[in-house]
């Protein structure tokens, strides 16, 4: 397993396409969730291909006052799991390789970023665009892998491929679950006992929600808030019901509704989301 940490050296071993490149982006502090992202990407990129594992904690995805000083950064741990993964390479650069400090140009999706996680942190999806982008340039796969928690960001990479024709492929892989339904996050570690305790209501929301078969997204959204403030530490940020594809509201729910949850347990934000058909 080779680890890479300048732009120079990664952007010097990917001017020789030599097989199939798969890329797992990543900010580190690897769990099972994105074990099976890597997993998924060693079987599209075949016996022959390549995966790939970039690790950098993107400080443009921070909004000020967030968790980015204290964002976990188990440089060893992670290598271990990269390795007993087969993976062939990790890109793990410093900030300052990244970006200039006097950095003046952004990548900004402008239509899927303003709903859901856009509306309560600005600039984070235009961090997101840049990062990927750099990282596209930098490693030059022919495909990428996202997780379905992060909805939003899945499909504001898919627009973002497809606006600026990266020939590139972008594959999605499902929620990994706690054994209690919370959605593995790096993030799961800030939760306090308690919070940990009731934290998997949201799961239990979603579940309940689909299981409704209500139509009216105004009914199943009363229902959903209800059961989450249940928790008497669960502070909703939104509860959503929008389309899968473009993440504009939906009054009626049909084919391709995605309810989407942002959720604080103290100063813990967790997110998840289900399709309800």
């Amino acid at each position: 397993m080779k680890i890479v940490t300048t732009a120079a050296e990664m952007q010097a071993l990917s001017c020789r396409p030599e097989h199939r490149r798969v890329l797992v982006p990543t900010m580190g502090a690897l769990h099972a969730g994105h074990v099976s992202l890597v997993r998924l990407a060693r079987e599209n990129a075949g016996a022959g291909g390549e995966v790939a594992v970039s690790i950098f904690v993107n400080p443009l995805q921070f909004e000020p006052g967030s968790d980015f000083s204290r964002y976990p950064r188990p440089e060893t741990a992670d290598e271990e799991v990269c390795r007993a993964e087969g993976v062939d390479l990790i890109f793990r650069p410093a900030p300052n390789e990244m970006y200039f400090d006097d950095r003046s140009t952004f990548v900004e999706e402008t239509a899927l970023s303003e709903q859901l996680c856009g509306r309560s942190r600005p600039g984070h999806f235009r961090g997101v665009c840049t990062v990927v982008t750099k990282l596209f340039h930098l490693l030059a796969p022919d495909a990428a892998v996202f997780g379905e928690k992060d909805f939003q960001q899945l499909a504001i990479v898919r627009r973002m491929v497809r606006d600026l024709d990266f020939p590139i492929d972008i594959l999605a892989g499902p929620t990994v679950r706690e054994a209690d339904g919370l959605a593995l996050s790096s993030r799961n570690q800030y939760l306090s006992a308690p919070e940990r305790a009731q934290a998997p209501v949201i799961r239990t929301a979603l579940l309940e929600a689909a299981a409704s078969h209500e139509k009216s997204a105004e009914k199943v959204l009363v229902s959903v808030r209800k059961k989450i403030e249940s928790a008497s530490l669960a502070q909703i940020d939104y509860a959503e019901i929008v389309g899968a594809d473009d993440l504009q509201p939906r009054l009626t729910i049909g084919p391709r509704s995605l309810l989407a949850v942002a959720v604080f347990f103290g100063r813990t934000r967790l997110i998840d989301n289900i399709l309800l058909e």
